[in-house]
């Protein structure tokens, strides 16, 4: 069985003080990816053993990022979906392995006021887009904090947060299309009914403590593999960052 591993960490160079190289070990991961590093090249040194590292920086100093930790050495490495719009602000790594594609992405935020929504929804095209292109070579596992509370069972106040990005009716009807173009969100797949479970909580109004946060954090797998998914986690007991992991156990291929 392979262990993936996704986290956004809120900034890596903070959450390496916060005991980031203790858990990555710990948690033993095949693929471990991250999201937010809000990293430039050599600014940290952080090369774990036995594995291939990838990074994908913003353009942008201290905003954005994310990079992918590999056991297995991947057949090919791409950054960005080849969309000039969007491949400025180090957001996707694409691995190719034999049988299936991995990506890791950390969406746009809509923003305060909804001032990014536009472009946002620009961003969800594009990448489903991108999604179904690799999709037609073979199957595809996709991970990240994708910015969006799907139901109101994936958040803890989803009355109050109606307008609020990342549960507006715009960004919960894209998820629910790329679902529907065939995609699996597979802690829902095991998980249907479980609520309070979350991958976000505010830094403010000690919203860990009363576990009043959003899920926002995923792994999503083609239909095609369905057949591989052994479990889905939400590790709420490792802090950090203001996200917690979240990890897709997956059976060996044939």
């Amino acid at each position: 069985m392979k262990k993936f591993i996704s986290w956004n960490v809120n900034g890596l160079r903070a959450c390496m003080q916060k005991g980031f190289a203790e858990t990555f070990a710990r948690l033993d991961a095949d693929i471990f990816c991250i999201q937010e590093s809000k990293l430039q090249e050599g600014q940290i040194d952080f090369a774990p053993e036995g594995y291939h590292a990838y990074w994908n920086y913003a353009e942008r100093k201290g905003y954005s990022g994310v990079a992918l930790f590999t056991r297995e050495e991947p057949v090919s490495v791409r950054y960005g979906m080849g969309v000039e719009e969007h491949d400025h602000e180090g957001r996707l790594i694409t691995a190719e392995y034999p049988d299936y594609y991995f990506v890791t992405c950390y969406t746009p935020n809509s923003g305060d006021g909804l001032k990014r929504l536009d472009y946002r929804m620009t961003w969800e095209d594009a990448f489903l887009r991108y999604l179904k292109e690799l999709e037609k070579e073979k199957p595809v596992v996709f991970c990240g904090d994708l910015n969006v509370a799907h139901e109101e069972i994936d958040l803890k106040n989803p009355r109050t947060n109606r307008k609020n990005a990342g549960f507006t009716d715009e960004e919960r009807a894209k998820f629910t299309g790329l679902l529907s173009a065939g995609f699996i969100d597979t802690f829902r797949y095991f998980y249907p009914d479980t609520a309070g479970a979350y991958s976000w909580w505010s830094y403010r109004f000690h919203a860990r403590e009363k576990n009043a946060g959003w899920r926002i954090d995923y792994f999503c797998v083609s239909a095609a593999l369905k057949d591989r998914l052994q479990d889905a986690k939400i590790l709420a007991e490792i802090t950090g960052s203001d996200h917690c992991p979240v990890e897709l156990d997956f059976r060996e291929g044939d």
